[in-house]
C-alpha cells in the first residue's frame, strides 16, 4: 500500500465496518516486550521518550512504547499490562502525544477521546471525550484540542470543526471555539492560538485557511488564506510559523509557507513538500511521503531548512544510504541533548514498523528497533518511567 495518511483515510472509511471484526478480544492483554536499542549510558535531563503507534483504523491496536536512555532498552506496548482494567486499551488510531506537567496525553482520534496517564507510570488517570479529536497544545493550565467535530467520513457537507478548551485540573471541556473545516495542528504564540484548517473531508473543496484565536476571549479573530489542505504548524525561534500544505495529490503539489503572526500574512513560499517536520535549533527537519494519483507512487524526500535564512540547506539528511531501508517515513523527532534524530517507518501500515536512530551531525544510523503498527508520535520525558510493578 503506497498511500499518504489522508489517502489512507479514504480507504479506511470505506472498509471501517468490515475491519471492526479484526479487533482484539476485550479480555486479551498483550504483555510488553523489550529490545535493545542504543548503548546503556548515563542519561541527561531527558530520561527517555514515549512513542505512540497509530495503528490502522478499525483495528483498535493503538499502542504505546517507551525508550529508556540509561538502559538503552526499548519496551513495546507498555499500556496494556499497566492498565489491565481499561477495556479496549488505548483505542483506535493514536493521533498525537504530548506531556504537560506530570501527565501524558494521548489523542485517540477514532475513539473520540484523549487518554490521560501518569507520566511516571503510564497508568490511566482519566479520559476526555472530544469527537474526532486531532492534536493538542497547552498553556496556563488549559489544553486546546482540534476537533473535526463530525463523524469519520468523507462528506462534502461536513460541518465546521472547532477547538476545545480543556481544564487540565478537572479534565473537563469548558469551552469550544468554531474554526475552519477539519482543523489539524495548532501552535500558541503569545496570547493567540493558530490552527491549520485542512478541509480534508470536503475533498476536492479543501479549506485553505489558518484560524487565529484570541486565548483571552477564546474567540476566532479571523481566518487567513494560505493554501489548500493545510496540516502541520511549527513555531521557530524567530516568531515565524512554518505551515505545510498537502496539496490535492493530483496537480497541486505539497508546499511549505512561512506565516508571520505580526503581519498575519504569508511572507515566503518554499517548493518543499512536507508530511511532517520538527525543529532542532534553527534547523527544520522535514520529510515528505508525497502520494500522487497521477503516478500511483510516493515521492520521498528528507530536507533541512535554515529557519533564520529561510533557505534549504540540505536535500538529504540521511547520509549513510540507510534511507533505502525506510519504506514509508511516518514520524520524526530530534534530541539535541543527545545529538540524535529519529525517523519511524510505517512499512505497509498493517504490520509492525521500525524506529531508526541517527547521529544528528553525521546523518548515520546508530540503532534500529521494531515498533507497533504505524509508529508516529514522540514525547520526550524528564522523568524515567517506573517499573510496571514497583517493589
Amino acid at each position: 500500500m503506497k498511500t499518504s495518511s489522508i489517502t489512507r483515510l479514504l480507504l479506511w472509511v470505506s472498509i471501517f465496518t468490515f475491519s471492526l471484526s479484526s479487533c482484539r478480544k476485550e479480555d486479551e492483554i498483550i504483555p510488553s516486550t523489550e529490545e535493545q536499542g542504543g548503548k546503556p549510558e548515563p542519561a541527561g535531563p531527558i530520561k527517555g521518550f514515549f512513542l505512540l503507534n497509530e495503528a490502522n483504523m478499525g483495528s483498535n491496536k493503538s499502542t504505546l512504547d517507551y525508550y529508556d536512555y540509561e538502559t538503552g532498552k526499548y519496551t513495546h506496548n507498555i499500556y496494556a499490562e499497566r492498565n489491565p482494567g481499561v477495556v479496549k486499551e488505548l483505542g483506535d488510531v493514536g493521533n498525537d502525544l504530548q506531556i504537560y506537567g506530570n501527565r501524558l496525553y494521548a489523542v485517540i482520534n477514532v475513539s473520540h477521546l484523549i487518554e490521560v496517564m501518569d507520566v511516571n507510570t503510564a497508568k490511566h488517570i482519566g479520559k476526555i471525550s472530544i469527537p474526532n479529536c486531532r492534536y493538542i497544545v497547552f498553556k496556563d493550565g488549559f489544553a486546546y484540542v482540534s476537533s473535526y467535530a463530525g463523524p469519520v467520513q468523507i462528506d462534502p457537507n461536513a460541518r465546521l470543526g472547532y477547538v476545545a478548551k480543556v481544564d487540565t485540573a478537572t479534565l473537563k471541556v469548558v469551552a469550544e471555539c468554531p474554526v475552519g473545516y477539519q482543523p489539524d495542528e495548532l501552535v500558541i504564540h503569545g496570547d493567540k492560538l493558530y490552527v491549520a484548517n485542512s478541509g480534508g473531508y470536503r475533498v476536492p473543496n479543501y479549506d485553505k485557511t489558518i484560524s487565529i484565536i484570541d486565548l483571552k476571549t477564546f474567540t476566532e479573530l479571523k481566518k487567513v488564506d494560505v493554501a489548500i489542505n493545510l496540516h502541520r504548524l511549527e513555531l521557530d525561534n524567530y516568531g515565524k510559523i512554518w505551515v505545510s500544505s498537502r496539496g490535492d495529490y493530483y496537480h497541486i503539489p505539497s508546499k511549505m509557507f512561512v506565516f508571520d503572526p505580526k503581519t498575519e500574512k504569508v511572507t515566503k513560499t518554499l517548493d518543499v513538500s512536507c508530511s511532517n517536520m520538527t525543529l532542532s535549533g534553527d534547523s527544520l527537519f522535514v520529510y515528505s511521503t508525497e502520494w500522487s494519483y497521477l503516478t500511483g507512487e510516493n515521492t520521498i524526500s528528507y530536507t533541512v531548512i535554515d529557519t533564520k535564512t529561510q533557505k534549504v540547506i540540505d536535500r538529504d539528511f540521511i547520509k549513510d544510504g540507510t534511507a533505502k531501508d525506510i519504506k514509508i517515513p511516518y514520524g520524526i523527532a530530534t534530541n539535541r541533548e543527545r545529538g540524535e534524530f529519529y525517523v519511524t517507518d510505517a512499512k505497509n501500515y498493517v504490520t509492525p514498523g521500525r524506529l531508526h536512530c541517527y547521529d544528528l551531525k553525521t546523518g548515520t544510523r546508530k540503532w534500529s528497533v521494531k515498533t507497533g503498527d504505524i509508529p508516529a508520535h514522540f514525547a520526550f520525558t524528564h522523568k524515567q518511567l517506573q517499573p510496571k510493578d514497583p517493589k
